[in-house]
């Protein structure tokens, strides 16, 4: 799973270049999350997606009826169940979104120098002078000389399918605009995004509010992507909203950063949130081209020193519809792992690509190749001095199991937790090896009934840069005497020699809790 200690700054040998890359059971140590739909929600295709590395299964309501996503769910379910991979479920709001509706879904071609009027009149027909949209205070929110974008990036992941308007009037409740460039919009829907202005509404809409109660309790979502965040207090009362409906009370909040005022106000966001999201193809919009790499360098860098899980988005567009990204397109996947990226987001190259299997597979693979030559020494050094002194006990625990795994080239890092906490903190120090999360359930009754923990923790997990969980047999405590918790530690090894992670005669460093004491414990296994 690790390499020798190559880094970037090393010359690399062209040797390694020209070496084949070699299977693995974990493709990558960095996570991808995969957006189910039309090429991707069958029993079948979903298991190739597991095999080839999905861990997170992402169901965006900006398009689609909880019936359908319900159908790619059990779907999901049916594939867990088959290939025996852990994957989590994540419900992605469609939030503050600004659409141009076009119920007859006939192509609309928009030349460029020519005007065309957005109206918030839903019930007129969408045509090339006219545009309907779904937000009755468009008039109030712009003035002459405006940018606003209109763009199909769900459902073709191209730019090809995109126009670019200016404000050149506003009149009553309607806006008309300049068209800038020639364009086909084809299809239903269509994102219109207005270029660094507020839009006045909720983040979490009451739309949102009605598929989360109904549709994220049925089935026990592990994150909420909460779109176009762009305070602490979205977040806020966002967890408001779950802790009412207590079967969510464990669903973690990823905030989903698109747009100037949410990078703003980055840093109490990112206190608020369980996660970050970097939503690149609307922040691309709001901020100039060349400065979108300095955000996503520098949220990446606040996410990893606090340990939380920062996710990027939009990276491989092309492989929408061709069967291998640009030279390009696999230089900017590597970057975002040498950047310190937890996971990976894919849209619309597996919800309507021809290829969702492909592109996992392929992202994974250049994931693989980016985590040989990531700087680990670097980014420890600067984790530690982050995090300054004294540490926590726990924090101490975790960057010391790091630190001896690196020195004593384990092969693995076992982590006994029952939260997922003391898991999370090792994983925050970027070990070149994975780390097997056991996850300890316990037993808890709310005076009603009585339900083990463990699997949300579990799945929680999987977004985690290079945490790999299983969940333990609950008869087992968390705090087990020795012999039984040999047992766990066992089924453990055993996991790991299953799939190739660990073999005869390697250093695996166990993390552990017994009685009041956290021990670090170096194991060399025999044959």
């Amino acid at each position: 799973m690790h390499s020798s200690s190559l880094l970037l700054e090393e010359p690399i040998r062209m040797a390694s270049v020209l070496e084949p890359s070699k299977p693995s059971y974990f493709p990558a140590m960095t996570k991808i999350i995969g957006t189910l739909g039309p090429k991707s929600r069958s029993a079948d295709t979903i298991s190739r997606c597991l095999n080839a590395g999905m861990s997170v299964a992402r169901f965006d309501f900006s398009w689609g009826d909880p019936e359908y996503h319900q159908e790619t769910l059990e779907n999901l379910k049916a594939a867990i169940k088959s290939t025996k991979k852990l994957c989590a479920v994540m419900l992605d709001t469609v939030g503050p979104e600004l659409q141009v509706v076009n119920k007859t879904e006939h192509p609309i071609s928009l030349q460029a120098d020519t005007l065309v009027v957005l109206t918030p009149d839903q019930n007129k027909e969408a045509t090339s002078n006219l545009l309907p949209v779904n937000f009755n205070g468009l008039s109030k929110a712009v003035k002459k000389g405006d940018t606003i974008f209109l763009g199909q990036y769900l459902f073709t992941g191209s730019e090809a399918t995109s126009v670019w308007l200016e404000v050149s009037e506003v009149d009553g409740d309607s806006v008309a605009c300049l068209v800038k460039n020639s364009a086909t919009l084809a299809g239903s829907l269509y994102t219109l995004h207005l270029s660094q202005i507020r839009i006045d509404a909720p983040t979490l809409t009451d739309e949102d509010k009605e598929v989360i109660s109904t549709w994220g309790v049925r089935n026990n979502i592990d994150f909420l992507l909460l779109s176009y965040t762009r305070h602490a207090e979205d977040v806020r009362h966002a967890r408001e909203f779950l802790l009412k409906l207590g079967d969510l009370k464990q669903t973690q909040i990823f905030a989903k950063i698109e747009n100037i005022e949410g990078l703003t106000h980055f840093d109490e966001i990112l206190r608020e949130a369980d996660g970050i999201v970097i939503a690149r193809g609307n922040l691309g919009l709001d901020l100039p081209p060349e400065k979108v790499f300095l955000f996503q360098k520098a949220a990446i860098y606040k996410c990893n020193m606090v340990g939380k899980p920062a996710v990027v988005t939009r990276v491989v567009d092309t492989m929408t519809h061709n069967l291998r990204p640009t030279r390009a397109e696999a230089t900017d996947v590597a970057n975002i792992v040498l950047d310190g990226s937890d996971a990976i987001l894919l849209g619309a190259e597996t919800l309507r690509g021809l290829y969702p299997v492909e592109t996992i597979s392929t992202v994974g693979k250049i994931c693989a190749e980016a985590e040989k030559v990531f700087n680990q020494d670097l980014y420890f050094k600067k984790a530690i001095k982050y995090v300054g002194e004294p540490m926590t006990h726990l924090e101490s625990i975790a960057s010391s199991a790091v630190r001896a795994a690196i020195k004593v080239k384990a092969s693995a890092i076992i982590c006994f937790t029952s939260s997922g906490r003391a898991a999370r903190l090792i994983a925050k120090y970027r070990p070149i090896m994975p780390v097997i999360s056991v996850v300890i359930p316990q037993l808890k009754t709310n005076q009603l009934r009585w339900t083990f923990t463990g699997a949300f923790e579990a799945r929680q997990s999987l977004i985690v840069r290079g945490l790999f969980p299983m969940l333990a047999d609950p008869r087992h405590p968390a705090e087990a005497k020795s012999a039984s918790n040999e047992s766990i530690l066992k089924v453990a090894l055993d996991h790991g020699k299953a799939f190739g992670v660990i073999k005869p005669h390697d250093r695996v460093v166990v993390c552990q809790k017994l009685g009041d004491s956290s021990v670090v414990k170096i194991l060399e296994l025999e044959d």
